[in-house]
């Protein structure tokens, strides 16, 4: 698909940048033969168009480079390793990113594949496999849902492939999408064990239930006790688990991302729709 867009050679200052749901390139021609210039863009995808845009001559075509999941990833909650982060910030594209390094991970790593970081599934956009990094891109709403954005370089997260066929499910269905964030509100050891209580919102609160399965920063977790009044919940991490994530690491106050068990959502759902009703009428 060709598209021509002419606009006067005094365009607004600034410029609007959209989301693109693929990687495109955009070749700029400006035309001195007329008085106002012409922009041809060669696209292979369908998009978006910006609303404004400058030119200048000699200037180097623009390449956009965005971060989408192509299929729907699933994990278990098992963490495989905690790798470090080595970047968090502005990439060379323009885009915010976030660089680790890792081993587990990255020995049969592509790009496009899916990988949980601290809970959020997140897609890997590049690698290295001499210094065992890889990149993936966050968007403005996961640094406004998750805690990743109080990262920095040193700091310790929780990795996981995606799910595959083979692989044995050893703790729960976790999607890597969060719901929101936690705060944690205490640290208390008891023998070599160690009690966590974290704060979260009502809205997320509903949908935690004792026994029940959650995942705090990628781990799947057994809730132990719901606190209706404080707005909490707690949960203990063994010896074994308090070595292999990074919970144990954060200090009081820190945040942690929160992923309810999606069958809550499903029940709540199905409930406020009628579904419940409906069935009672057709067999009565």
């Amino acid at each position: 698909m060709a598209l021509s867009l002419s606009f006067t050679a005094r365009p607004p200052p600034h410029t609007q940048k959209l989301p693109l749901s693929n990687s495109i390139d955009l070749n700029l021609r400006h035309s001195p033969s007329v008085a106002s210039a012409h922009l041809k863009f060669i696209v292979n995808s369908k998009i978006c168009l910006p609303t404004h845009f400058s030119t200048h001559q000699n200037r180097k075509p623009l390449r956009f480079r965005a971060h989408k999941n192509k299929v729907v990833s699933l994990f278990t909650g098992i963490v495989e390793e905690m790798g470090e982060v080595t970047h968090l910030g502005y990439g060379q594209d323009g885009g915010f990113d976030l660089k680790i390094r890792a081993k587990t991970v990255v020995e049969d790593v592509k790009l496009g594949d899916s990988i949980s970081v601290n809970g959020t599934c997140l897609t890997v956009a590049n690698f290295n496999a001499g210094t065992s990094e890889f990149t993936v891109g966050l968007a403005p709403e996961t640094l406004r849902k998750t805690s990743l954005i109080e990262l920095e370089p040193g700091s310790l997260v929780n990795l996981e492939r995606a799910l595959q066929p083979s692989t044995r499910m050893g703790g729960h269905f976790v999607q890597g999408h969060v719901d929101g964030t936690g705060e944690i509100v205490s640290l208390d050891p008891e023998g070599d064990s160690l009690w966590v209580k974290v704060k979260t919102t009502p809205q997320l609160l509903k949908y935690i239930v004792p026994k029940g399965f959650i995942a705090v920063d990628g781990t799947s977790l057994t809730v132990v006790d719901v606190l209706d009044g404080e707005e909490c919940f707690s949960f203990m991490l063994v010896a074994y688990t308090q070595q292999n994530v990074v919970i144990p690491l954060k200090k009081v106050g820190q945040k942690v991302n929160v992923e309810v068990d999606i069958l809550g959502k499903y029940v709540e759902r199905l409930l406020s729709s009628g579904f419940v009703s409906s069935i009672r009428e057709t067999s009565s």
